[in-house]
């Protein structure tokens, strides 16, 4: 399904200069050419994949996606990672994206292979838990059409909270530009939950009973079962233990 998130990602990567040289690729035969461009990244638990920026394709992903995020290559889609995104990571990867864009049509062509982009984001995993995903793309073919080659590593172990960071390094000699300021062309999704209701919702993932709820938070009764009746409303779930799972789903706590 194509998402507003998609529209709005396919947009900005339409803005993406088209008066440039010839193709550095005139043909790609195989990602096994290309291979060698994964001794830039830093290796953990790993998956790369060949993305085609003109048609907002994914047409190549490695089988360790599975490894990582659960998922068969095949469903590896745009659609599928948009979808998978965390809430609110959805204006984090478009606000990047943007200044991606804005960053590779103000340098000079033969430059655009001198750069490897890396920023982070949350993806949810199939099941249902989030890793936290560190995404490096190299671009191998700029002009009518822009591909990249990107590998996302799963460096949850070592960043569990924090602010994503962009930067562009430089490769053969060129400068490079961390923990670039961005532009927040996107806003970031309005909290649904109160910070009271979240405390009553961490206690119920915990196994407290409302009466428990109420002493551990110096509360009555009635308002801790007032907090769970709001939010089953607030989340259109019928049920504590749909309340509990969307929660985690879509990492509210």
């Amino acid at each position: 399904m194509q998402t507003p998130t998609y529209h709005e990602a396919r947009k900005i990567w339409d803005r993406i200069n088209r008066n440039v040289p010839t193709d550095r690729l005139e043909v790609m035969d195989s990602i096994e050419n290309f291979k060698s461009i994964l001794d830039l990244f830093h290796l953990g638990p790993y998956y790369y994949y060949l993305f085609n920026c003109r048609t907002g394709q994914i047409e190549y992903t490695s089988d360790s996606v599975n490894e990582v995020l659960g998922c068969s290559s095949e469903e590896f889609t745009l659609p599928y990672v948009l979808d998978h995104l965390h809430p609110d990571d959805v204006s984090v990867f478009l606000n990047h994206e943007n200044s991606v864009v804005e960053f590779f049509n103000q340098i000079a062509p033969e430059k655009v292979y001198k750069y490897k982009v890396s920023y982070d984001y949350r993806l949810r995993k199939k099941n249902g838990q989030y890793a936290r995903i560190l995404q490096q793309i190299v671009v191998i073919q700029y002009g009518e059409n822009v591909r990249t080659l990107g590998v996302h590593t799963d460096i949850s172990h070592l960043k569990a909270t924090g602010s994503s960071v962009l930067s562009f390094v430089g490769i053969d000699g060129e400068p490079s530009y961390l923990n670039m300021p961005i532009e927040h062309v996107f806003i970031t999704r309005k909290e649904i939950l109160s910070h009271r209701e979240k405390e009553v919702l961490r206690a119920i993932v915990s196994g407290y009973a409302s009466k428990q709820i109420a002493d551990l938070l110096c509360i009555t009764k009635e308002t801790v079962d007032r907090h769970r009746k709001n939010m089953l409303g607030k989340a259109e779930v019928r049920s504590s233990a749909e309340l509990v799972a969307k929660a985690v789903r879509e990492g509210w706590i």
